[in-house]
C-alpha cells in the first residue's frame, strides 16, 4: 500500500450510510446548480451556508490527508466498486447506475444527469466512453478476468439522451491468454445510442506494480 493512504477504509466501513446520504445530496446541489434558473443572490447565500457548513469537514479531512489517491489493494474488487464513477453510491459525480449479472451478462441501468450533459439534452461521448469502460471492466471482475483497459473503440450510433432510463448490456466475447475482449451497447429503449469493443490484460500483481509506478524501471505496457 502506497505510503499515507493508510487510512483509508475498506468497503465495509467506507459505505456508511452517513457518507451514501451525503453523496445523494452533493448530486441533487450539482444537479440544482446546472438547472435552476436562480438569480445569482440566490446562489450567493446557498454558497455561503455551504461554506460554513463544510468548514469543519474540510479542516477535518485535510488533516486526515484528502488529496492523497485511494488505496490500490488489487485483490480487493469490491473496495473499488463504492468509488465507482459509474456505480459508486457514494461517488457524487456517479448517476449512480445499479448492475447484476445474468448468465454472463452484465445489466446496467440508471440515466444521467445535468452533470454529465455534452450537446444540450444529451450525454457527453467522454461519459458514454467512460460508461463503457468501467462496465466492461466490471462485467470482465464479475465473470473471473479482470484485467487492465489497453483498447476501448467506441461506436456513437444515436445521441444518448439525459434523464431518461438507460441500459448497457455487456459480456466478453473471446478470451486469448492474458487477453479479454468485452462488448457492449448503451440502449435507450429498444435503441441503441452507441456501441464498445474493449481488449484487457490481465497483467499480473508483480507486472501492475510498474504499470502504477509503484516499482522503479521502464514503462510498462500493458499489452502482451
Amino acid at each position: 500500500m502506497p505510503a499515507g493512504t493508510e487510512w483509508y477504509p475498506d468497503a465495509a466501513t467506507f459505505t456508511t450510510p452517513g457518507r451514501l446520504q451525503l453523496a445523494a445530496s452533493t448530486r441533487r446541489l450539482v444537479d440544482a446548480l446546472l438547472t435552476l434558473p436562480a438569480e445569482d443572490a440566490q446562489l450567493e447565500l446557498i454558497a455561503q451556508q455551504l461554506d460554513a457548513m463544510l468548514a469543519a469537514l474540510h479542516e477535518r479531512a485535510t488533516t486526515r490527508g484528502a488529496g492523497t489517491p485511494p488505496r490500490r489493494e488489487r485483490a480487493n474488487h469490491g473496495d473499488f466498486l463504492p468509488r465507482s464513477p459509474l456505480v459508486g453510491e457514494v461517488n457524487a459525480v456517479a448517476p449512480p447506475f445499479d448492475w447484476e449479472l445474468v448468465d454472463e451478462t452484465l445489466r446496467s441501468t440508471g440515466r444521467f444527469t445535468a452533470c454529465h450533459e455534452g450537446p444540450p439534452g444529451y450525454v457527453h461521448g467522454g461519459w458514454v466512453a467512460l460508461a463503457f469502460d468501467e462496465a466492461l471492466g466490471i462485467t470482465n471482475v464479475a465473470t473471473g478476468h479482470p484485467g487492465m483497459t489497453a483498447r476501448l473503440t467506441i461506436r456513437y450510433r444515436k445521441p444518448t439522451p439525459l434523464g431518461v432510463d438507460l441500459v448497457i448490456e455487456s459480456h466478453i466475447d473471446k478470451i486469448e491468454g492474458r487477453r479479454v475482449q468485452t462488448v457492449g451497447r448503451m440502449l435507450h429503449g429498444e435503441t441503441v445510442t452507441a456501441e464498445a469493443e474493449g481488449v484487457f490484460v490481465n497483467i499480473g500483481a508483480e507486472r501492475a506494480l510498474e504499470y502504477f509506478g509503484e516499482r522503479t524501471g521502464e514503462p510498462v505496457d500493458p499489452l502482451p
